[in-house]
C-alpha cells in the first residue's frame, strides 16, 4: 500500500490520504510512535486534513467495522479487509464533500468531528471534571483546557494553567495531553501538567507516562517517565529530574487550597501568590527577593502571608491598594 501523500490540496486527494492513514493506524501491527508522529504532522498541516480524518474515523466507527477488521489475519501489515474498505471510505468521503458543496449540513449525515468541550477554572478558583470513563481532571487557578473524546482516543489540550490528571487506563483509547511544545501519553497514571509562558512542566506522581517534545518535529526528544520524574521543557531545552514524593505533594498543595514553601526565595513565593490573587505582591529590592521562606499558607490569603513577612521576617510591607510592596 502506498504511503499517504505528504501534501494534498484537492479535497478528494485529502480524503484518500486520510483513509490511508486511518487504515494504517487501525490495522497495522507495526504501528509505532514514529508513524504516529508522521500522522500528527500530516494532521497539523491544515484543518482540512484533520476534518477529513475525523469524518472517516467517525464513519468507520458508526459502521462498527473495527471489530471485523481485527478478526481477519494480517498480510503485510494491512488486512485484506482493510484493502477492500479503503475505496469504500474514499467514496464515503467524496459523498460528504459533495454534500458540503451543495450546502447540506454535516448533521444530516451524522458524520461530525468530535466536539471539543472547554473547561475553565476562574482566577483564584479550582474545578474538577470527570470524564465518561471515570478519569478525573482537577483544574488549578486561571486554567483553560479542552477535551475531545472518541471511540479510539481521549485527547486534552491544556491551553493555559495547570491541571492534575487521574487517568483510568484503557489501551484501546489512549489518553493524550497536549500543552505548548509537549505531549503526555498516559500508561496508567497520575500526573500534573503546568503551562507557563515559555515553560512547560510535567510531573509523574504514580504509574508511567510517555513524554514527547515538539510533536511532529524530526528533532523531538522523548522520555518514558516513572514516579517522581519531572520534565521541564522550554523552547530550546528539556530536562528530566527526579523529585521526592514529598516535594511533589507540596507542589500539589493547591488541590487543598494551600501553597507550601521550603526555603523558597521570596521572589518565587510572590510569583506563586500572584497566580491566585488580584492583589499582587511586589518585591521591591533584590536583597529581599533572595530571602528563603518556609511554611504552609492559604493560597487566597495574601494578608496572612504579609503579616508573617512583617512580624516574623522583619520585612517592610506597604499596601498600595492593588499592590503590596515588600522590602528589607
Amino acid at each position: 500500500m502506498s504511503e499517504p501523500q505528504t501534501v494534498a490540496t484537492d479535497a478528494r486527494e485529502i480524503e484518500a490520504a486520510a483513509a490511508q492513514w486511518l487504515i494504517q493506524r487501525r490495522d497495522c501491527e507495526d504501528w509505532n510512535e514514529a508513524r504516529q508522529a508522521e500522522l500528527d504532522a500530516w494532521l497539523a498541516q491544515s484543518w482540512a486534513h484533520t476534518t477529513a480524518f475525523w469524518r472517516l474515523e467517525t464513519a468507520w466507527g458508526r459502521a462498527d467495522r473495527l471489530d471485523a477488521l481485527r478478526a481477519h489475519p494480517q498480510q503485510g501489515g494491512i488486512t485484506q479487509v482493510g484493502r477492500r474498505i479503503l475505496p469504500i471510505l474514499v467514496r464515503v468521503a467524496a459523498g460528504l464533500a459533495a454534500l458540503a458543496v451543495v450546502g447540506v449540513p454535516a448533521s444530516m449525515v451524522l458524520l461530525q468531528p468530535p466536539q471539543k468541550a472547554t473547561y475553565t477554572a476562574p482566577f483564584g478558583g479550582r474545578q474538577t471534571i470527570t470524564l465518561r470513563d471515570g478519569s478525573q481532571i482537577e483544574l488549578n487557578t486561571n486554567t483553560v483546557l479542552r477535551v475531545a473524546e472518541t471511540s479510539g482516543e481521549r485527547k486534552i489540550w491544556l491551553d493555559r494553567g495547570e491541571a492534575f490528571f487521574t487517568v483510568k487506563h484503557d489501551a484501546s483509547r489512549p489518553f493524550v495531553v497536549i500543552a505548548a511544545n509537549g505531549r503526555v501519553t498516559d500508561l496508567g497514571t497520575k500526573f500534573f501538567v503546568r503551562r507557563d509562558v515559555g515553560r512547560l512542566e510535567v510531573a509523574l506522581v504514580e504509574g508511567s507516562a510517555q513524554f514527547d517534545e515538539n510533536v511532529g518535529a524530526k528533532t523531538a526528544r522523548s522520555a518514558l517517565l516513572s514516579p517522581g520524574d519531572v520534565v521541564v521543557a522550554t523552547s530550546n531545552s528539556l530536562s528530566v529530574t527526579k523529585q521526592s514524593g514529598r516535594v511533589l505533594t507540596d507542589k500539589l498543595g493547591w488541590r487543598r487550597g494551600v501553597l507550601i514553601f521550603d526555603n523558597t526565595p521570596l521572589s518565587e513565593v510572590a510569583a506563586e501568590f500572584n497566580r491566585y490573587n488580584r492583589t499582587k505582591l511586589v518585591i521591591a529590592d533584590s536583597a529581599a527577593a533572595q530571602i528563603g521562606i518556609g511554611g504552609t499558607f492559604p493560597a487566597s490569603d495574601v494578608a496572612a502571608f504579609t503579616r508573617v513577612a512583617q512580624g516574623v521576617l522583619g520585612l517592610k510591607v506597604k499596601n498600595n491598594g492593588n499592590e503590596i510592596l515588600i522590602s528589607q
